[in-house]
């Protein structure tokens, strides 16, 4: 069956200080998700198993984010997780920039159109 997507939700996210870029992704896609209680899953008559989330995460150094942490936000579904350059770092007197991540979450199901 052919992959279609439901939905798509944004999300934003920062590290003030201690520019961690895992937890500005983190936080960005906790923005996405905790504003949100969308059914999609019961909506089509699928187990929550079986959403396929497609994750892309932006930020201005893309390799400091572990992936693997960010799997853990979501309790169920198929996640998948892309990094890329985005984002915004702002400067800091101090030295250590704010860092801004930007989240877009996808949910799809393999479905036949109707």
């Amino acid at each position: 069956m052919p992959k279609h997507r439901v939905l798509t939700e944004f999300g934003m996210g920062t590290s003030l200080r201690r520019q961690d870029y895992t937890q500005a992704a983190k936080r960005a896609l906790q923005d996405a998700l905790w504003h949100n209680s969308i059914n999609m899953a019961e909506l089509f008559g699928f187990p929550k198993e079986a959403m396929l989330i497609d994750v892309e995460i932006a930020c201005q150094q893309p390799d400091q984010v572990d992936t693997t942490a960010l799997l853990d936000i979501f309790p169920y579904g198929q996640p998948q997780v892309t990094v890329s350059r985005g984002g915004l770092d702002i400067a800091r007197p101090d030295g250590n920039p704010t860092v801004i991540a930007n989240a877009a979450i996808n949910v799809s199901f393999n479905m036949e159109r109707r």
